[in-house]
């Protein structure tokens, strides 16, 4: 499971997907739903939220924005507790998690989506809409 820190704008298509994918998962997780991934280190930053739903809730929407800023249509009648007009506080990511996971990106990039890496090769990293950079090591959930 990869739920990216970084902005859904870096991710391409199947990126995106991936991550959408695999954040309705987590929370299926926190909301109870399933067995499986109860464990997983990368559900720990939403889990310290005062509420994690609505936390893994706004992480969707910002993936949903991005999919239709590109048109696509994710479902995001599936998210359980969106963001709605009070959005939770953001959680706080390391600059040195938000450089693995740029770099990370830019491998799986110019593995499968030549156009998506050369872009990504003019860019710089920014968080997710729901994350704030602080400085820091990279995070303790992290195994890659």
């Amino acid at each position: 499971m990869r739920l990216w820190s970084l902005n859904p704008r870096h991710l391409d298509r199947m990126g995106l997907v991936a991550c959408w994918r695999e954040s309705l998962l987590a929370q299926a997780v926190l909301a109870g739903r399933t067995k499986g991934y109860r464990n997983h280190p990368q559900l720990n930053r939403f889990r310290a939220q005062t509420d994690p739903l609505a936390a893994v809730g706004c992480y969707l929407e910002g993936l949903g924005r991005e999919a239709t800023a590109r048109g696509y249509h994710f479902n995001t009648t599936l998210i359980l507790r969106p963001c709605g007009q009070t959005p939770p506080p953001l959680i706080p990511v390391t600059t040195s998690q938000l450089d693995l996971e740029w770099r990370h990106l830019g491998a799986k990039l110019a593995q499968r989506s030549p156009q998506d890496a050369a872009r990504w090769e003019h860019d710089e990293p920014s968080p997710h809409p729901l994350f704030q950079p602080v400085p820091g090591p990279v995070e303790d959930w992290e195994r890659g």
